[in-house]
C-alpha cells in the first residue's frame, strides 16, 4: 500500500521570478532544517532544457521508536536527491525528489510542477504530488502516516520560505516569520500587563487616599 498526497498552491509572482527564486531558496528563516546543498550535475540539452541534480542534506527527526533502528549519528539527518527539468520555452519547471537514506524505513517520492497560472499569467501555480511507500513489516501503516504528516508540514514551510525569498529578491520587506511574530506578541503582552499593573496601582492609590480623607472627616 502506498500513501498518496496531492496539493496545489499559487504564488502571486510571475514564473520567471519563481524560477530565479527557486535556486536561491536557501537559506531562509523557514529552512533551518536544511544543512547543506550541493549541485552534482547540470547540463543544457539540445532542445534548450536545463537539467540539474542537487543533493540537499536535511535534519529530519524520526519517531522515537524508529530511532532505535538506526545508529545515533545518522538518525537525525537525511540525504535527498532532487532532479529538475526547466523548460523556459513553455515556462514549466518539474522537480523530482526522493530520500536516499533511511530508505529501509520509508521512501518519500515527490513531484512538483511549476507553471504559469491559468487564471492569471502574472502568477505561478504549483502542483505537488507525493507517494509514501514503506515495506517495514508490521508498522508500515504507522510509518506512512508519519511520512504524510511530515510531508504536509514541510510543504507549508517550503511555501513560506519561497514567499520570503521572492519578497527579498524584489526588494520588498519580507513578511515576518512566526518566531518574530510570536516575539512581538510576547512583547506587546508584557507591555499590556505592565500598563495594567500600573493602572491598578494608580487606582489602588487613589482609593486609599479617598478612604483616608473619608476617615479624617469622621474624626
Amino acid at each position: 500500500m502506498v500513501k498518496y498526497f496531492l496539493g496545489q498552491s499559487v504564488l502571486r509572482d510571475c514564473w520567471d521570478q519563481v524560477f530565479a527564486a527557486f535556486w536561491q531558496r536557501y537559506p531562509n528563516p523557514y529552512s533551518k532544517h536544511v544543512l547543506t546543498e550541493d549541485i552534482v550535475h547540470r547540463e543544457v540539452t539540445s532542445d534548450q532544457k536545463l537539467l540539474s541534480r542537487r543533493l540537499p542534506t536535511k535534519t529530519n527527526r524520526m519517531p522515537r521508536w524508529a530511532e532505535r533502528l538506526f545508529p545515533a549519528n545518522v538518525a537525525h539527518s537525511v540525504y535527498i536527491l532532487e532532479d529538475s527539468i526547466v523548460d523556459p520555452q513553455n515556462q514549466t519547471m518539474t522537480t523530482f525528489t526522493w530520500n536516499i537514506s533511511h530508505s529501509r524505513l520509508m521512501v518519500v517520492e515527490e513531484r512538483c510542477v511549476y507553471r504559469v497560472n491559468s487564471d492569471n499569467s502574472g502568477w505561478t501555480e504549483i502542483r505537488r504530488e507525493a507517494w509514501v511507500p514503506s515495506s517495514l513489516f508490521g508498522v508500515s501503516r504507522a510509518v506512512q502516516e508519519f511520512g504524510l504528516v511530515r510531508l504536509k508540514s514541510n510543504a507549508t514551510t517550503t511555501m513560506k520560505g519561497f514567499e520570503y525569498i521572492l519578497a527579498k529578491l524584489q526588494g520588498e520587506a519580507p513578511s515576518k516569520t512566526l518566531v518574530e511574530t510570536a516575539k512581538e506578541a510576547e512583547e506587546k503582552a508584557k507591555e499590556t500587563a505592565l500598563a495594567a499593573t500600573e493602572k491598578a496601582k494608580d487606582l489602588a492609590s487613589k482609593a486609599a487616599t479617598k478612604q483616608q480623607q473619608q476617615q479624617q472627616q469622621f474624626v
